[in-house]
């Protein structure tokens, strides 16, 4: 079985999200970012927390890490993946990528 890309755009995640069995979200940026625009599903732990909330994420799981414009979330990517979740992913370019690629209605900041 190949590796799980670190990266995925957004015209990529849109497919998984169609997909049986979708990724978990995971948006790492503060609560007052995800008020402004979400991904409809997305799991809000903020970066800062994620290390004492591990055991709330599935194991199992491929995981997609979302933040602003995708730099916290890439490491938030890399420490997941250093603790096991092989699966998971960082969303290329965020939430920002998302508004411009695949839902235009979304607010940006």
């Amino acid at each position: 079985m190949p590796a799980t890309p670190l990266q995925v755009d957004a015209a990529e995640l849109a497919e998984l999200l169609r997909a049986a069995d979708p990724p978990f979200l995971l948006d790492v940026r503060e609560p007052w970012e995800v008020e402004i625009c979400a991904l409809p599903g997305a799991v809000n732990l903020p970066m800062g927390q994620i290390q004492q909330r591990l055991g709330e994420l599935p194991p199992n799981r491929p995981i997609v890490v979302i933040c602003h414009h995708g730099m916290r979330s890439l490491q938030v990517t890399h420490f997941l993946r250093s603790r096991g979740f092989e699966a998971a992913q960082n969303l290329a370019g965020g939430v920002d990528s998302w508004a411009q690629a695949v839902d235009f209605t979304m607010p940006r900041y």
